[in-house]
């Protein structure tokens, strides 16, 4: 006697999702908007500019970058936990 298995085999209903959000990303693009934001990335934007103009330079926008991204986490993180689920 050869006896088979039977697998079911379940098939997912296809209903509309709701796309997923990354709410950092929304809370970014908020923050962004802000004065003190776009100050430290119009600074990063010129220091990429002199930078990129040169063609034999040891400065680097680090620093620039560094603390425009430490404006946007700090206002993000008011109001990122709150909307996680």
């Amino acid at each position: 006697m050869s006896e088979k298995k039977i697998i079911p085999v379940v098939k997912a209903e296809e209903a509309e999702e709701e796309e997923m959000v990354d709410p950092q990303t929304q809370l970014r693009e908020v923050c962004a908007q802000k004065s003190d934001a776009q100050n430290l990335w119009s600074k990063y934007q010129e220091c990429n500019d002199r930078v990129n103009s040169r063609s034999q330079t040891t400065e680097t926008c680090e620093e620039e970058l560094i603390d425009y991204l430490h404006v946007l986490d700090h206002c993000v993180t008011k109001d990122l936990f709150k909307r996680l689920k």
